[in-house]
């Protein structure tokens, strides 16, 4: 029965579906991998075996008396800590925010529970989320499920590490500025930036407001490519009460018919150096995606500066801003890695009023630039970051004999925020020292479906692996 939690959500689906397990007995499966792995992960940090277990019998309950089973019955999946989670704490990493408990769910983990998912807990993020490493004076950092001495990444640092250990069959993240994605690429599993709005954003911590309304989006994670499309259709759709939701509905993409397009890649922006095995892994992904039928040519828009540029503005600056008011005052209870954040955003100085109306501008210009270079390139193939996990602490690499600093090594995913455009990352590569080296698939605005498509075709080719420490005492 232990060997259930290392099998795909959609598998585990199946065995639920066929009467082969019940909720209760899938539940207790992921109970005893919590137990076994979280003490050295710290990736889960609200959980109770109990309320766990009550849910369970809940939702077998249910099954028994009507038959009635959502698309997610009895999945067991974990939350990121800023997604508002009735009756568990969502404290965004922050002794300000200690003891918080949310009072009411948002509008996805409604939709969540609506399917009949079952929620494990609620998982670690930075401080406030402006980091690319989970670590706080709240519950500590979390680890890289691969090598304890690394990190995650972060945001969603918590998520990609219950996932990928087999603690939760999937999950849901957020991500503006690659949240969702480096650490899907730094543990080995498989993530979905979806466009804003496209799955509700509706009871995000901090709210996804202002400029976070185009950078920002919730987003789901999983070991598949299969899990991740999943949850986003589960979980899409328009939400009446969010300013950034549209009534898009569903595609259908057919392979064939994403074929006639073609797809443009890149190793690197011409200013960043790459691994080797970075770049081998988009040359593998090309090479697979060729041997599919696809059209893949060498492409790199001529907007990735400034489309960083943008989002060093908004993110970083408009960012910090924000949370001068939460933190006034209270500035001796902030974590390094927080301070590390605002210090990077007093250097750029204050961000003038006409600053933010020029930028304002400039985004929807320089966006409309991108979307015409995407015209003949409607996907895009390129690296997730310039290095595999590092270290918990470092910030400098040596890359191709150059040095690369922290923010720089993981740019790639924050030109696709400022786009608004959704981005899949799936496992690809490995490092010399074994470590997952994801590739990320970009489409246009509300064309998610089509990110996806191209992905689970890598997916296929590659895909996850089991770190070794998810498979240790799994028989029972």
């Amino acid at each position: 029965m232990s060997e259930l939690v290392l099998a795909s959500a959609a598998r585990q689906l199946e065995a639920l579906r066929a009467g082969r397990v019940s909720v209760a007995e899938l539940a207790e499966a992921h109970i005893r991998q919590i137990e076994r792995l979280n003490p050295v992960l710290n990736a889960i940090v609200d959980f109770d075996a109990e309320r766990v277990r009550a849910q369970a019998r809940v939702l077998d309950a249910a099954d028994r008396a009507d038959g009635a089973m959502g698309l997610l019955h009895g999945l067991p999946v974990t939350i990121k800590s800023s997604i508002s989670t009735a009756g568990y704490l969502c404290e965004i990493g922050s002794t300000i925010n200690r003891g918080d408990v949310a009072k009411e769910d948002a509008e996805v983990v409604s939709r969540l529970r609506a399917a009949g998912a079952l929620i494990l807990g609620t998982t670690n993020c930075p401080e406030f989320l402006m980091a690319y490493e989970t670590d706080n004076l709240l519950h500590g950092r979390t680890n890289n499920p691969w090598d304890l001495e690394r990190s995650p990444g972060g945001s969603s640092g918590g998520e990609s590490a219950a996932i990928a250990a087999c603690m939760s069959a999937a999950g849901l993240g957020s991500d503006s500025g690659g949240s969702v994605r480096l650490p899907a690429h730094f543990t080995g599993i498989c993530s979905l930036k979806p466009t804003p709005g496209r799955v509700p954003g509706r009871g995000h911590l901090p709210p996804c407001v202002g400029p976070f309304s185009i950078l920002g989006a919730v987003g789901p994670m999983a070991r598949t490519i299969e899990d991740v499309t999943l949850l986003f259709e589960t979980l899409a759709g328009h939400d009446a009460l969010d300013p950034a939701s549209a009534p898009v509905p569903l595609l259908k993409p057919k392979l064939a018919d994403l074929r006639e397009r073609t797809i443009g890649y890149f190793e690197d922006d011409g200013l960043v150096p790459m691994t080797a095995e970075t770049r081998r892994a988009i040359q593998d992904s090309v090479c697979a995606l060729k041997d599919a039928g696809f059209r893949v040519e060498t492409f790199r828009p001529r907007t990735l500066e400034l489309l960083r540029e943008l989002w060093w503005k908004f993110f970083v600056s408009c960012g910090a801003t924000f949370y001068q008011p939460t933190i006034h005052g209270q500035e001796s209870t902030l974590s390094p890695i927080f301070r590390e954040f605002l210090g990077i955003a007093r250097a750029e100085g204050d961000l003038s009023g006409a600053d933010l109306l020029s930028g304002w501008a400039q985004l929807d210009l320089v966006r409309s630039r991108t979307l015409r270079e995407m015209e003949r390139y409607p996907v895009l193939l390129c690296p997730v970051a310039s290095i595999p996990a590092f270290r918990h602490g470092e910030r400098r690499w040596t890359v191709e004999g150059r040095e690369v600093a922290y923010l720089d090594a993981v740019r790639h995913t924050q030109w696709f925020n400022v786009l608004a455009a959704p981005a899949a990352v799936v496992p690809v590569g490995r490092s010399a020292e074994g470590l997952p080296i994801g590739v990320q698939v970009v489409a246009r605005p509300y064309e998610d479906e089509v990110a996806l498509a191209v992905a689970g075709v890598l997916d296929e080719a590659f895909g996850y692996r089991h770190p070794p420490m998810a498979m240790k005492q799994t028989t029972s």
